[in-house]
């Protein structure tokens, strides 16, 4: 069963991919226009079951099953990336001798799948199988949560590393003043950067904690505002013994600066560390999405994750400490204290090393019970970013409202905004020798244009040009295929002149060479 049902998508797949609508842009007799770029991806989160496994436990197959098919309706929204969520908290979704399987896979934390097989190998070959760049997500301090459904396992960070992971409400956190903590993370990032061929390395809005209410008398706490309320008292975050060491050796910083600081130095040893391991493996950032209060525009107003969450990411943009920034937008246009469009201008404007600027869409307040978006609402997000040249693509959040397609966003999403394909923006600071020459043959079949690729050094993909009737189209073809067929048009005919050039996996484009011209 699980082999037929992988041809059925593999062929859903193949359909997709074959079928392009024109691309905007005549370009000349010859020549056709530039590729289309823009960063299209969406969140899959593990953690809760959000967006994949849909519940623990489930047999491999219908895990990987279920995997086949957020993967094939990226491909047929026309996305061309995937950011999985890897480490949920302080826990794996890959085996790993550093931490434990997570319980959002098999139901306990600490045991394999059944049978054994490694989920984000799985993953990234079948993204990369379909041209889908695939983006490994991790919380870098979160460790555990009290709705946790089983015991922490004997190599959990809490059992293993107990004095660098602190108490703080409901969770266990690894506390950012520990080096110990901040080691381990740099080691389980490093690790998966070195074994797995991921295209970018992604970390979220959790830094310090966000703060909850000081227990009352009851002894009970509650969550605070996310817009940012002030609360009258705060339950601080127990980091007393590494402040007073850094007290005591010298330190002169004080609490608040000392707190930024201790993460700022795992940012910049991220981007540093991956890096030297992979000069083409991206590092991305997805903060909240507002910035500091000293620096807002008018009218901008809630919470302050450079105050509360110790997270300055005014400073990482300033430093280029990340390749891309994908602040969470999570608020509609029209609500004035946190506008989309003014919020976007303001991280625009705070962005000197010209980082790509890919913002967050809370796609999954489509049909939510409170604070409901309107698929409109999203689609009017990405035409409003696509009118600043500074900011190419965006992340939806999350995949689960794509793949259900509620209220209809999937098939408008289809029908227009995603109306063809689009090659990733290119990262030009990293470095790269650039993609191959493909070497490629063609030859008529009876209903297109047939191609043949031999596989050729550092391709990712082919961007695949073919002019009907006087009409370029684009299609986007990954390395991995050795045969592709350029359809002929129902309305325009066979394809008369045909063009390919390779993509890295920096999305530099090649030379392009004549693949086919009509005789």
């Amino acid at each position: 069963m699980a082999g037929m049902a992988g041809a059925l998508t593999l062929g859903s797949f193949l359909t997709a991919c074959t079928t392009q609508p024109t691309v905007p842009g005549a370009g000349t007799a010859d020549t056709p226009p530039p590729a289309p770029r823009e960063f299209r991806a969406a969140w899959v989160s593990t953690v809760a079951n959000i967006d994949w496994p849909s519940k623990p436990g489930l047999p491999a197959a219908q895990q990987q099953a279920e995997a086949i098919v957020i993967l094939d309706r990226a491909v047929s929204l026309n996305l061309n990336a995937i950011v999985l969520q890897v480490r949920p908290a302080a826990d794996a979704i890959y085996p790993s001798k550093i931490e434990p399987w997570t319980e959002y896979l098999t139901g306990a934390q600490g045991k394999p799948p059944s049978p054994m097989y490694d989920p984000l190998a799985f993953w990234v070959k079948e993204a990369h199988a379909r041209g889908l760049e695939l983006h490994a997500w991790f919380n870098p301090y979160r460790a555990r949560h009290d709705n946790a459904r089983t015991p922490a396992a004997p190599n959990h960070i809490t059992n293993t590393i107990p004095h660098a992971v602190k108490r703080y409400g409901k969770f266990m956190w690894m506390d950012p003043g520990e080096e110990a903590a901040s080691k381990q993370t740099m080691d389980v990032i490093l690790d998966v950067v070195r074994r797995y061929d991921i295209d970018g390395v992604h970390i979220d809005d959790y830094f310090y904690p966000y703060p909850i209410e000081a227990p009352d008398v009851a002894g009970n706490a509650q969550a605070l505002d996310g817009n940012g309320k002030p609360a009258s008292k705060e339950l601080d975050f127990p980091d007393g013994p590494a402040w007073d060491r850094y007290v005591a050796g010298g330190g002169k910083l004080d609490r608040p600066s000392w707190r930024r600081d201790n993460v700022n130095r795992l940012i910049e040893a991220m981007y540093k560390g991956i890096h030297k391991e992979k000069s083409w493996v991206r590092f991305g950032i997805s903060p909240f999405g507002l910035g500091r209060p000293d620096r807002r525009p008018p009218g901008i107003a809630g919470f302050s994750q450079y105050d509360k969450l110790y997270a300055d990411a005014e400073l990482w943009l300033e430093k280029g400490w990340l390749d891309y920034f994908t602040p969470q937008l999570y608020w509609p246009i029209a609500q004035t204290a946190q506008s989309y469009p003014v919020l976007l201008d303001y991280w625009i404007g705070q962005n000197p090393q010209g980082r790509h600027m890919w913002p967050g869409l809370f796609t999954s307040r489509i049909g939510a019970p409170t604070r409901n978006y309107a698929p409109q609402e999203v689609i009017d997000q990405i035409a409003l970013t696509r009118q600043r040249p500074q900011a190419t693509g965006h992340v939806h959040f999350s995949m689960v409202a794509l793949t259900q397609n509620r209220e209809g966003i999937s098939d408008k999403l289809r029908a227009g905004t995603y109306g063809g394909q689009a090659l990733v923006p290119a990262t030009p600071w990293l470095k790269s020798e650039g993609p191959g020459t493909p070497q490629v043959t063609a030859a008529r079949a009876k209903d297109g244009v047939a191609l043949r690729f031999k596989p050729g050094k550092a391709n990712a993909l082919y961007a695949v040009w073919a002019r009907h009737g006087g009409q370029w189209r684009f299609s986007v073809v990954p390395a991995v295929r050795v045969d592709w067929t350029v359809p002929d048009d129902a309305r325009l005919g066979a394809a008369d002149l045909v063009l390919v050039n390779a993509v890295d996996r920096l999305g530099n484009e090649g030379a392009r060479v004549q693949a086919w011209r009509k005789p």
